[in-house]
């Protein structure tokens, strides 16, 4: 169940880390669980309009044959240039006649890498489009600099410095564009061969700068009758019968089958066959056992995509993959191989511990899917993702298998005890327990091994199905956090493997999608299933900010928080307050604990009129909505005397990425500053974990208010104390907001001291 990159050119992915030893699976199917499981399972309802159609063999083939009659009209359509054209790769179709059409691309007769799309249409009528960039894709020319035999000869280098033995191209670079980041470029494309450093089967592809020679980026493409199974006791397996011998070959789904690689690390081996039709005793010392707990994970997940998602097959052309078991010598990893469209498993350490549970199974076969759908290359953010795919959908075919020997759970690898202490692989519930796995996104997340930076994703999952908090699950504990400190209420998990697997399947999944693309289309895919603003697209989109990626969706009334307010005696007050509620209709307003004076519009929120009694108020705003949804946010609010001077500063400055503002405040009061200066800051900016903000005196010093704390909470609106004895009063003061990041921006609202 090693992974290393992949990628559908010949993507072979093994369950472990190389060093880590990382399993992949998670347990799926309807095992009975405790009272606290998936309690939000039955409480949404699907748009059955949005449920993929099951589609024949010959259905499929149709469907494809009718979009590559028309790829020319389609290239036109989207506007695309001469030199393109589109070849089609899948075509999948809702029940309300939709269809998603994934197109690769061509430039000029070389494959772009990076320069898929997918067309989602209805009648005839396109709906909308996904696409892996948006860049015209166009080079100067189309003639190298680089010669193949230059560009292979650093792939090997490549591949050596990664500690591959017998390294060799193993075949001709080729000539691509390279599109998945940033503008496109002519490449060479090189896929190495030989062995990795753990033993498993090394498909290297590296990506060179035609012109130049520049490596641009590289990515493994090797992911990682009656049966008498090791890790599931006794099943029934789907076996064919010829003549007096039956074989491990299931006529009923695909005709898979099964081979005993006896050692061999190449080819397919013997075809597991037996005089009768019962396979292993539960031992590792029997080779059918191996088999036949790997012949039985494929079909579990054979079955589950068939029934839970009407997928016939990977490529949902009725074909299955094969499996082969006892590769090498005490290998302890499991692989998906593009290139034969088969998985490969271990024996594991001293050929004792073969790599063939359900949830190992059922890993290595979802990559197997991912290849001829969403194709999200193996390396970096995109191949974190693709990891977690492997482990998401491992873990339903766990629960959806039932099987009382090895429940349903949230633990990846938890049978095959590689580790040889017991525990698990990974958790979902909370990734960083491994030692290694990363609990929430952050900017370097891309830069670790895939089965690392899976573990946001593998969380959110988690998130999704279960929620956060302590809980049990068919006997196992978990207590899942989240970076924010919020609550997340779980969707349940059915819905949250429809929504996830949709994403996947319908072209919303890219082959650069990173986790931000990831949250943009699982909430695509749950608007589509479930409604834009549904309850269930807001806690998906409320579990993607537990893991530090995007913004909550709160259902019903969101009030903006308010500031301590200080105002001084027979001043005139107007203080607007800020509300939005998910239901449609006019908001209502009212508060308590006003200082004398003051009011509040009922129909607009603007506190209003002049304070008349000096004294200190704790304030609290309701707003209530057309479903009598409410929100509130509780302040003080301080009445001073003319001994206080307040000074104020209300006009908007914009906020840029990577930028720095001050605003100013001409303070006229004599003497020095006071011990206890109260700074009220209005800033309105998302993401205020970008931002640091200084309160800079008249003679230059800074006092630090807040330094890129808070996350990816939205606002600061907050007063602050300040010891500024030491300076002089009078002169101008300035708020200066640095904001340290790119993709959000705000504005300072205002600001204001208090004397």
């Amino acid at each position: 169940m090693s992974h290393t990159p992949h990628r559908r050119a010949s993507a072979a992915g093994a369950l472990v880390a190389a060093a880590a030893l990382l399993a992949v699976g998670i347990q799926a199917g309807t095992a009975s669980a405790d009272a606290t499981a998936s309690q939000a399972r039955n409480a949404v309802q699907p748009n059955p309009g949005a449920a993929a159609v099951s589609l024949s063999a010959s259905e499929r083939a149709t469907l494809i044959a009718d979009a590559n009659s028309t790829t020319v009209q389609a290239a036109k359509a989207l506007g695309l240039g001469e030199q393109e054209k589109l070849v089609v790769r899948d075509v999948v179709k809702d029940a309300d006649g939709t269809t998603h059409t994934t197109y690769e691309r061509t430039y000029g007769g070389l494959p772009v890498l990076g320069g898929d799309l997918t067309v989602h249409a209805k009648g005839g009528v396109t709906k909308s489009i996904t696409k892996a960039t948006n860049h015209e894709i166009k080079v100067a020319d189309t003639t190298a600099t680089v010669t193949p035999a230059g560009a292979e000869g650093q792939a090997v280098s490549a591949a050596n410095a990664a500690g591959s033995k017998d390294a060799k191209a193993s075949k001709s670079a080729r000539k691509v564009i390279w599109a998945a980041e940033g503008a496109p470029v002519l490449a060479w494309e090189t896929v190495v061969g030989g062995l990795q450093d753990d033993g498993t089967p090394s498909e290297l592809h590296v990506v060179t700068d035609a012109k130049t020679g520049a490596k641009i980026t590289q990515w493994q493409a090797i992911e990682t009758g009656t049966g008498n199974t090791m890790y599931s006791g006794q099943v029934t397996l789907g076996t064919s019968q010829s003549g007096s011998n039956y074989t491990l070959t299931d006529a009923g789904r695909g005709n898979h089958k099964t081979y005993d690689l006896n050692g061999g690390s190449s080819g397919t081996g013997s075809l597991f066959t037996n005089t009768t039709d019962v396979w292993g005793n539960g031992a590792a010392s029997n080779r059918a056992t191996a088999g036949a707990d790997a012949h039985y994970g494929a079909q579990l997940t054979w079955d589950y995509y068939k029934n839970v998602h009407g997928r016939n097959g990977l490529r949902n052309d009725g074909v299955a993959p094969y499996s082969r078991v006892h590769y090498g010598n005490a290998y302890v990893n499991a692989f998906w191989d593009d290139s034969c469209f088969c998985m490969t498993y271990g024996d594991g350490t001293s050929n004792t511990h073969p790599l063939t549970s359900i949830d190992v199974a059922a890993h290595e076969m979802t990559h197997g899917l991912t290849s001829v759908t969403g194709n999200m290359t193996y390396s970096g953010e995109p191949g974190g993702l693709n990891e977690a795919t492997s482990d998401i959908m491992a873990a339903n075919v766990e629960f959806y298998a039932n099987n009382p020997q090895d429940v349903g759970d949230y633990l990846v690898g938890e049978k095959i005890d590689i580790n040889g202490d017991g525990t698990p692989l990974r958790y979902m519930d909370k990734p960083s327990k491994d030692g290694g796995s990363k609990d929430a996104w952050y900017s370097g997340i891309g830069s670790i091994d895939v089965h690392y930076s899976s573990g946001p994703a593998n969380h959110v999952y988690y998130l999704m199905s279960e929620g956060s908090g302590a809980k049990v699950i068919n006997g196992v504990s978990y207590n899942s956090p989240t970076s924010d400190n919020l609550p997340v209420t779980a969707i349940g998990r059915d819905a949250a493997a429809k929504i996830w697997f949709r994403a996947l399947t319908v072209g919303y999944f890219k082959s650069n999608t990173n986790y931000a693309a990831a949250r943009t289309a699982t909430l695509q895919a749950a608007a589509d299933l479930y409604g834009q603003g549904s309850t269930t697209y807001n806690n998906v989109a409320n579990a993607w900010a537990g893991i530090n990626v995007g913004a909550r969706i709160v259902s019903g009334v969101s009030v903006t928080p308010i500031a301590n307010q200080t105002t001084q005696v027979n001043t005139a007050v107007s203080l607007q307050v800020q509300a939005t509620s998910t239901n449609p209709g006019a908001l209502s307003y009212a508060a308590t604990g006003l200082p004398a004076g003051l009011s509040i519009n009922s129909s607009t929120g603007l506190i209003s009129g002049t304070a008349t009694t000096a004294g200190t108020s704790n304030v609290t705003v309701t707003v209530t909505d057309s479903q009598s949804k409410t929100g509130t946010t509780s302040f003080t609010w301080t009445v001073g005397t003319s001994q206080q001077n307040v000074f104020e500063n209300t006009n908007d400055y914009a906020i840029a990425d990577n930028s720095t503002v001050e605003s100013p405040i001409v303070v006229t009061r004599t003497g020095n500053a006071p011990s206890a200066l109260k700074v009220d800051v209005n800033i309105i900016h998302t993401y205020v974990g970008d931002l640091v903000v200084d309160l800079v005196a008249p003679d230059g010093s800074v006092y630090n208010l807040r330094n890129r704390t808070g996350g990816s909470a939205d606002n600061i609106i907050q007063q602050f104390t300040v010891n500024a004895s030491s300076e002089v009063a009078q002169g101008t003061w300035k708020l200066r907001v640095r904001d340290a990041a790119t993709l959000d921006t705000g504005k300072i609202d205002s600001w204001k001291l208090t004397f």
